[in-house]
């Protein structure tokens, strides 16, 4: 189970270099997708999964506490998700995809940076 921790960490990862390089390329793709149920759904179905994989496998880490703290902001993450409807979470999107300009690359930074400690926290 730390396996698929470390495989998520290292997608987190590489998806906030990604968008340090090119915020527009992966901004621009998510704005296609922005209205899709698929992306509610996964976008839920993620924070789950990680919220229940992060609070069972968090005394295995490097920082227990603080990795059982996360797994529980996701969990609540996607319940919120999950309760904010389709056309709120479309207006989220477009809300975030729309301050992209000004803190693309700094969201970039931190995915990164969340990866790679939790990369660090398993291995």
């Amino acid at each position: 189970m730390s396996g698929l921790i470390i495989l998520l960490g290292a997608l987190t990862l590489l998806s906030g270099l990604s968008i340090l390089a090119s915020p527009a390329i992966v901004f621009g793709g998510l704005r296609r997708f922005a209205g899709r149920l698929s992306l509610h759904l996964t976008a839920v179905a993620v924070r789950l999964l990680l919220g229940v994989l992060l609070i069972d496998q968090a005394n295995l880490s490097r920082f227990p506490a603080l990795i059982a703290a996360i797994g529980w902001i996701s969990l609540a993450a996607a319940l919120l998700f999950a309760v904010i409807g389709r056309r709120n979470f479309k207006r989220l999107m477009y809300w975030m995809i729309g301050m992209t300009g000004k803190l693309g690359r700094a969201g970039g930074l931190v995915a990164a940076l969340f990866g790679a400690f939790l990369i660090y926290a398993f291995v």
